[in-house]
């Protein structure tokens, strides 16, 4: 299932629309404004919360929990790295490689590919690609594609 994760630029909050290949509004990705923290809700295109990320704070290096349909599920978690970014998950058997800074990586689990996120250069806002294997991973797949965003998006400002 290919996905294609668009961030609304001008927008008051910090949002984006993920679309499918046909161009229709599968989920759309929001900021939470006030909160400690940053916290990402995941919505489907009923507009029911199916997921939310939540930065953990008073940690050494970056965490983020994440949860789908109000359940905890994971933690991704940046590793102390001096010269790249390198995450684990905390909580499911899943192993992410790749160029971090890049957004050119792929999730996998025990081998086997779970999905791939490819950034699109030379956009107005950030645009990816996502290529997810199983259809009920989509939505785990995206909070911890956002979850990593949200520690690169960090670290940069």
């Amino acid at each position: 299932m290919k996905l294609y994760f668009k961030q609304k630029v001008l927008s008051f909050t910090q949002s984006a629309n993920i679309f499918d290949e046909f161009g229709n509004i599968m989920f759309t990705a929001e900021k939470e404004l006030l909160s400690f923290g940053r916290r990402m809700h995941i919505y489907d295109n009923m507009n029911n919360e199916v997921g939310f990320v939540q930065q953990r704070l008073m940690h050494f290096m970056p965490r983020f929990s994440v949860y789908i349909n109000g359940q905890y599920i994971a933690d991704v978690v940046r590793e102390f790295t001096l010269f790249k970014h390198n995450y684990h998950i905390e909580g499911l058997n899943w192993k992410i490689d790749g160029d971090f800074f890049a957004h050119d990586y792929r999730i996998t689990c025990g081998g086997q590919y779970i999905a791939s996120i490819h950034k699109h250069w030379m956009t107005w806002g950030d645009s990816f690609e996502i290529d997810i294997a199983y259809q009920q991973d989509t939505v785990m797949a995206l909070a911890v594609i956002i979850a990593i965003d949200c520690v690169i998006d960090q670290s940069q400002n």
